[in-house]
């Protein structure tokens, strides 16, 4: 049976034939690398958002276009590989099916049963709390939900919640938000501020102490933002714990033909063992130096190991989601041909030139700027922000009449703004842990979007006048 055409088909076709008119436009054809990039780019981006064709085959479609035209060197567009962020992913993954293989998920769920199973919203908002808080001390948004994702998990199972329910689907969308959204408010918790941090220190000399980050940012899009994050997962997944159930819970499901089966108590032990090793590492990074990602790969060698380890290696290929890692590594090479295409200076350029920036009308300028960050990681991803838009920070500054530093703390109001999972790669890996659809948070993410443009960014910008930065 033919399914009836959609709004999805319409957006596909549309960025089809703008993709086709880019590439093909004779005025392009004094940079025609950038014009047949921003094709292929919109091609992507438009099947990566819409989900008109599975991620990874997207990914290969991405990866194709790039080689056969030659819009990028192979060593580049093949760049993600070569990232700690997915290699950290790949050992996660491992880590993540240790956790569930040897039943500890099961054991910590028990655990955390009594405490967020009086009812469903204490739930919500205990996950919430308990991933947020980790970010204080864990500098890693895919290593916060390689611990806590399997966890979430077994605690579903412990409610009654099935896959595809409510009850699991918001779970899953808790901690895969949780994870990551609240450590953009904290420094060294993510990516993209690091990137910040390090590309603002180098190219302008502007540096940012760890406090006067925390406190600009964490009480608007840390606290807030996740209590909004909370309510909208209320309102989008609503689900209920029964009483008998949350007391007694659940037993461990039988695991089906060919999969391993739950180890004993020996094995959780060791699993238990190496995870606070691991998260000791992690957390400590900056004294040892050793990248999370690196240590991360230690583990999983570890916990693949025989008689040391819980994962056996023939369980290696199903433990792995690898066509989730060609997606993360196109989302990568794809914002590495953005930069180096010339596209994301074009963005930017655009940007700067469609939105409304001059000195002496600051809610205006704070709003501008704001909406430049988010709309440029629609198109690089959200690492790419800061790389994108930190030279361009200078002529920002004159044309809003803000300072140096104002103009680079924007950004994080503005790649803290997420409208498609897409953007962010630890949200993926976290829903591909879940067993969840990655779609579903698009409930989530789009009002909450549209929630911080309205009600969270004139606070923002309420609580930077307090502040005195503008």
């Amino acid at each position: 049976m033919k399914k009836p055409f959609s709004i999805r088909h319409l957006l596909v076709g549309v960025a089809f034939i703008t993709a086709l008119w880019l590439a093909l436009d004779p005025l392009a054809a004094a940079n025609p690398l950038t014009a047949r990039s921003a094709a292929v780019v919109l091609i992507t981006l438009a099947l990566w958002s819409t989900g008109a064709l599975p991620p990874f085959l997207t990914s290969l479609i991405f990866f194709g276009l790039v080689l056969i035209f030659g819009l990028a060197r192979p060593d580049l567009v093949f760049s993600g590989f070569g990232s700690a962020a997915v290699w950290l992913i790949v050992s996660g993954f491992i880590i993540g099916a240790a956790i569930t293989t040897s039943g500890l998920g099961q054991r910590m769920a028990s655990v955390l049963a009594p405490l967020l199973a009086a009812s469903y919203p204490r739930m919500i908002a205990g996950l919430t709390l308990a991933s947020a808080a980790l970010g204080f001390v864990m500098p890693s948004s895919v290593g916060r939900a390689v611990v806590l994702v399997p966890v979430g998990m077994a605690l579903a199972d412990r409610m009654g919640f099935g896959k595809g329910s409510n009850g699991r689907i918001g779970i899953a969308a808790t901690l895969a938000m949780a994870c990551n959204m609240p450590s953009f408010a904290i420094l060294p918790a993510n990516i993209p501020n690091m990137i910040l941090a390090g590309a603002g220190e180098t190219l302008h000399g502007a540096s940012f102490g760890y406090t006067e980050y925390l406190l600009l940012h964490f009480p608007i899009l840390g606290i807030l933002k996740s209590a909004l994050m909370v309510g909208l997962v209320l309102m989008m997944f609503p689900a209920r714990i029964h009483p008998q159930e949350a007391i007694v819970g659940k037993s461990t499901p039988t695991p089906a033909a060919g999969e391993d089966k739950p180890a004993d108590a020996g094995a959780q032990r060791r699993v238990a063992f190496i995870l606070l090793a691991t998260l000791a590492l992690w957390m400590t990074d900056k004294l040892h130096g050793i990248n999370p990602a690196w240590i991360g790969i230690a583990t999983a060698v570890i916990l693949l190991m025989p008689r040391i380890g819980v994962v056996a290696p023939k369980s290696f290929n199903t433990s792995v989601d690898f066509g989730m890692v060609l997606f993360v590594a196109a989302a990568l090479g794809l914002g590495a041909l953005v930069n180096a295409s010339g596209l994301g200076q074009v963005v930017g350029q655009v940007l700067e030139k469609v939105l409304p920036l001059s000195p002496g009308r600051d809610a205006l300028n704070f709003l501008s700027l704001s909406a430049m960050s988010t709309l440029t990681g629609i198109v690089t991803t959200i690492p790419g922000v800061p790389t994108v838009l930190t030279p361009m920070a200078p002529d920002l500054a004159t044309a809003s009449g803000f300072s140096l530093p104002a103009v680079l703390m924007t950004q994080v109001i503005g790649f803290s703004t997420v409208l498609f999972p897409y953007q962010v790669g630890p949200l993926i890996v976290a829903m591909q842990l879940s067993g969840e659809k990655l779609g579903h948070l698009l409930k989530i993410t789009l009002p909450l979007a549209l929630i911080t443009f309205v009600v969270l960014l004139p606070l923002d910008y309420l609580w930077w006048k307090l502040l005195g930065w503008l």
